[in-house]
């Protein structure tokens, strides 16, 4: 919790060098204090992100931000997808009074820095929780997560390993999460013969074991798969759940196969095991996908009929059905049922909104209604930028890209990877090297890796221009990233 007195800080909203505010937190409600915590989180943040190259120390120092440990989770939440600015925040806050050592902020660092694949960092991390005593088996789970996602599968897996050797007991349970942290970092080749060799070793399968396989072949859309895992699943003595209808009707409408889907559907009503409401989702997705609407909203009603309030991802669901039928009357009378309901529209909302119009060309609708989504109480994510960013890009608008870009980290949010590529390459695109190679030295700045592809974009168009000295620059910069980790 903040300190019951007063809460010292200066706004970083504008100048580091105006008047100290003093807010008095002994009166207010735990609310008002959570609001304070994020409103300070978020300005520390915008701090840090227009100020990438200078000391984060000093930048902190001047905004004489009293610490927290909510503070500091929420702001390392914040950071993550910028892994060096996190570390140094995290290194500058253990310095100051009030600062608690946590597991959930070391766990926030950690996913930050997985994210640009500092590993070695991450582990000096660990060595510091495990004499700290608040290691867990979450610690592993998330630097397994982060390996499977940079593609380092037997790192993953080695990883999941060592919690014994911290003293920690692998149980069925700790299986399952590798099974899962595998299967969505779409390595469902490797999870499948993990699991075949934990087998061997005595681990002990239940229906989540399975059902977790399943839902890899089905995002695989290995249909044959699935199914030799389902007949095993049964010959085991599991009878499928709902989980399990439900993960196989979802397999079965990313393979497009919607009439197979339909009659899971129909068999599990048989069986008496009733849908839910991720079930009805599913459907309204698929079909409407299909541009097959009155089916969709005939698993609308059906849903509404079997007792379900409609939720946000169903309403999300059937409005994606009415854009796919080029239906936008429906879909504004849907979000005003939505705002009605208090069920949203949320931003993910508004990005399938966006999505659709892009989509049809109509780009100048599209930005208007990002334009109208904070007026009407919707505050766009960084998915919401990163479609309108890319949007201005594919039309050669990096000026607005731009106005968009600036917007967004005026917010306190934080670009990623994707979004950095996407205007480097077009601004190399239209000739603007020294704005491509600001960004450049931004993303370099914040940890981001950049991809080979964008880099030997940009190196190709500095070569071509007669500046070989700046590629020779950020060669070195690239190689120091790559093979001196950053300081822990």
């Amino acid at each position: 919790m903040l300190n019951p007195h007063f809460i010292v800080h200066k706004s970083t909203h504008t100048d580091l060098q105006q008047t100290v505010v003093l807010t008095d937190a002994s009166n207010q409600t735990p609310q008002v204090l959570a609001d304070k915590i994020v409103e300070d989180a978020e300005n520390i943040c915008k701090l840090l992100s227009k100020n990438p190259n200078s000391s984060v120390e000093a930048l902190l120092n001047k905004a004489s931000m009293e610490v927290s440990p909510s503070l500091v989770f929420e702001a390392l939440k914040k950071l993550s997808n910028a892994g060096a600015l996190a570390l140094s925040f995290f290194r500058w806050a253990e310095k100051q009074k009030g600062f608690q050592y946590s597991t959930e902020s070391y766990h926030a660092l950690i996913e930050s820095l997985g994210k640009i694949k500092q590993f070695n960092v991450i582990w000096n991390l660990v060595t510091d929780m495990k004499q700290k005593g608040l290691l867990n088996k979450e610690t592993f789970a998330l630097i397994s997560r982060r390996y499977a996602r940079a593609r380092k599968v037997k790192e993953a897996v080695d990883a999941f390993m060592k919690m014994e050797k911290f003293g920690l007991k692998i149980e069925s349970s700790d299986v399952n999460r590798l099974l899962d942290t595998l299967c969505k970092s779409r390595q469902v080749e490797r999870a499948q013969l993990v699991f075949d060799k934990m087998n061997k070793r005595g681990f002990v399968a239940d229906i989540k074991s399975y059902t977790i396989l399943l839902e890899g072949w089905g995002q695989e859309k290995n249909l044959s798969r699935l199914m030799e895992v389902y007949n095993e699943m049964k010959d085991e003595g599991f009878e499928p759940d709902v989980v399990t209808y439900g993960i196989l009707i979802n397999a079965h409408c990313k393979s497009r196969r919607y009439d197979d889907a339909i009659e899971l559907f129909h068999e599990m009503e048989a069986k008496n095991c009733k849908p839910s409401p991720h079930i009805y989702c599913t459907l309204i997705n698929g079909l409407g996908a299909e541009k097959r609407l009155s089916e969709a909203l005939e698993f609308f009603e059906l849903s509404k009929a079997s007792g379900f309030v409609p939720e946000a991802p169903t309403y999300n669901a059937v409005v994606g059905a009415y854009c796919w039928s080029e239906r936008m009357d429906d879909v504004q009378r849907t979000i005003d049922e939505m705002r009605k309901g208090g069920v949203g529209p949320s931003a993910r909302t508004y990005d399938i909104i966006l999505h659709h119009l892009i989509r049809a060309g109509k780009t100048k609708i599209a930005y208007s209604v990002f334009q109208k989504m904070s007026c009407e109480g919707c505050q766009p994510s960084v998915s919401t930028y990163e479609i309108i960013v890319r949007m201005f890009c594919n039309e050669d608008r990096v000026d607005m890209a731009i106005k968009v870009w600036d917007q967004m980290k005026a917010k306190g949010i934080l670009p990623v990877m994707h979004m950095f590529s996407t205007l480097i390459n077009s601004l190399c695109h239209e000739s603007k090297l020294d704005e491509a190679c600001m960004y450049f030295q931004e993303m370099l700045d914040v940890g981001i890796r950049p991809p080979a592809q964008l880099f030997s974009n940009l190196k190709q168009n500095l070569l071509d221009e007669g500046k070989k000295d700046t590629v020779v620059v950020f060669e070195r910069k690239l190689d120091k990233l790559r093979k001196a980790p950053l300081v822990s």
